[in-house]
C-alpha cells in the first residue's frame, strides 16, 4: 500500500475538506443499506489523512489537537460512521507516541505513512465496568506473549492493518498489543447492529491465544502515572464528532426548509423559509452548534498548550476543557437532529429520506462516556480545585 504524505495543517483540512464533500453524497444510502465503507476507508487512507498526527522526525506533518479536531468535526458533517471509524487510529497512533519504544516508533510511523489503519479492540461486555479488562496477555518462555479473551464495540477492527488490543499482565498491569489483522487465532465478527453509527461494524474481536512477539507489545499503564492527554485528546474527537454531526443535521434541515417544506397556514408567508418562528429557532440552534464549536475549539487549544508544557496542571485544565466541550457538542447533537423534524415538518419523517440518521448517530454515538460524570469533574475542579482523575475517560 501506498499513500499520499500530507506536509501540514493547512493540506490536511484541505485534504479533510475535500473528503468530507467526497463522501456526503453517498452517506444516506451507506447507512440505509449497512453498506460498509470499504471504498471511503482506502481513499481516507490513500490521501494520507490518517498518518497527520505522526512526528515530524519520522515524516509526518505532526498536526496539533486543533487541527486534528477539524479534521473530524468535517468529516462527521458528511458522514458520522466515516468520522468515527478513526477515532481509534488516532488514540493508539498517541499511545505509541507515548510509550513506543524507538524501534517501534519506526516501524510503526513507517506503517502509517504507507497508509496502514490501526482499529481497536479494547472494551469487554459482562464485566463489572468499562476499565474491568479480562483480556490476558499471558507470557511465554522465549519472552513473546499469548493474548486470550473477547472484545466488543471494537470500532474499526473490521477495517484494520493492526488491531491494538488492550489486556492485563498476570500483574494486573495494562499493556496494548499491536496485533496484525491476519494473526492466528483473531477473528473480527461484524455483528454491530447498533440503532445508529450503522456502518462503523463496531463488532466483536476474539482472541483465541493469539501469538505476540515482544517487540509488539507497550505498556500502557506508564501511561497514567504522570500528567497524560491520552484521554483528552480521545474525548476531543469524540466531542467533535458531535459538534460535526448537530451541523451535518443542521445543514440538511436548512436545506429541506428552503426546497421541501410547506410555510403553516396561519404564518401568512409564501414559503417556509419566511416563516418567523422557523426562523427564530433556526437561530436558537445554530448558536448551540457555534457554542459546541467555540468550546471545541477552546480545548483543542487546551490539548496543544500542554503538549508543550505537560504538567499535572496543564492535564488537568486541558481534560476539563474538552470534558466541557464534550458536554456540550453531545447536547447539540441530540437537541439539533431531534428538531430538525421540528422544523421540516411531517414529511420530514418518511423513512425514504433517512433525515433520521442524524438523530440515530447523535444518540448512539453521545452514549460514549457518560456527561453526568464530566460535569462532576469539571464542577470538582471549578469550586475546589480538584484535578480530575488519570484513568483515560475524560
Amino acid at each position: 500500500m501506498s499513500a499520499h504524505i500530507i506536509a501540514d495543517d493547512a493540506e490536511a483540512l484541505a485534504v479533510a475538506a475535500s473528503l468530507a464533500a467526497e463522501f456526503r453524497p453517498g452517506a444516506s444510502a451507506r447507512d440505509a443499506g449497512r453498506r460498509l465503507p470499504r471504498a471511503e476507508l482506502d481513499r481516507m487512507s490513500a490521501s494520507g489523512l490518517l498518518a497527520v498526527t505522526v512526528p515530524a522526525d519520522h515524516g509526518g506533518a505532526d498536526v496539533g489537537a486543533r487541527t486534528l479536531a477539524e479534521i473530524f468535526r468535517l468529516l462527521a458533517t458528511a458522514d458520522a460512521s466515516l468520522a468515527q471509524i478513526p477515532q481509534s487510529h488516532f488514540a493508539y497512533v498517541n499511545v505509541m507516541r507515548r510509550q513506543g519504544t524507538p524501534e517501534q516508533r519506526e516501524f510503526f510511523f513507517a506503517e502509517l505513512l504507507a497508509g496502514r489503519r490501526f482499529g481497536n479492540a479494547q472494551s469487554e461486555a459482562g464485566t463489572r465496568h468499562v476499565q474491568d479488562i479480562r483480556t490476558r496477555l499471558e507470557p511465554r518462555p522465549d519472552g513473546s506473549y499469548v493474548l486470550t479473551g473477547v472484545k466488543h464495540y471494537s470500532t474499526g477492527a473490521l477495517f484494520a492493518d493492526w488491531i491494538p488490543v488492550l489486556a492485563r499482565t498476570g500483574d494486573d498491569r495494562l499493556h496494548v498489543a499491536y496485533v496484525p489483522s491476519g494473526a492466528p487465532g483473531l477473528t473480527v465478527v461484524d455483528d454491530w447492529y447498533g440503532l445508529g453509527q450503522r456502518t462503523t461494524a463496531s463488532g466483536t474481536v476474539r482472541l483465541d491465544g493469539v501469538p505476540v512477539p515482544a517487540d509488539r507489545v507497550l505498556p500502557h499503564h506508564l501511561t497514567f502515572e504522570g500528567p497524560q492527554l491520552h484521554g483528552a485528546l480521545a474525548q476531543l474527537l469524540h466531542a467533535a464528532i458531535d459538534t460535526g454531526i448537530a451541523a451535518g443535521a443542521l445543514a440538511e434541515a436548512a436545506e429541506f426548509v428552503r426546497t421541501k417544506s410547506r410555510p403553516w397556514f396561519e404564518s401568512g408567508v409564501e414559503t417556509a423559509a419566511e416563516d418567523p418562528l422557523l426562523i427564530q429557532r433556526f437561530g436558537e440552534l445554530a448558536l448551540c452548534i457555534k457554542a459546541a464549536e467555540a468550546l471545541l475549539r477552546e480545548a483543542a487549544r487546551s490539548v496543544d498548550a500542554a503538549r508543550a508544557d505537560l504538567s499535572d496542571d496543564t492535564a488537568a485544565e486541558a481534560s476539563v476543557a474538552v470534558a466541557a466541550a464534550k458536554v456540550q457538542a453531545a447536547r447539540a447533537a441530540v437537541e439539533v437532529s431531534s428538531a430538525l423534524f421540528e422544523v421540516s415538518g411531517t414529511r420530514s419523517a418518511a423513512d425514504s429520506l433517512n433525515l433520521h440518521r442524524h438523530w440515530r448517530d447523535a444518540r448512539t454515538h453521545t452514549l460514549h462516556d457518560p456527561a453526568r460524570w464530566k460535569i462532576q469533574h469539571i464542577g470538582r475542579f471549578v469550586l475546589n480545585g480538584t484535578r480530575p482523575p488519570r484513568h483515560g475517560l475524560l
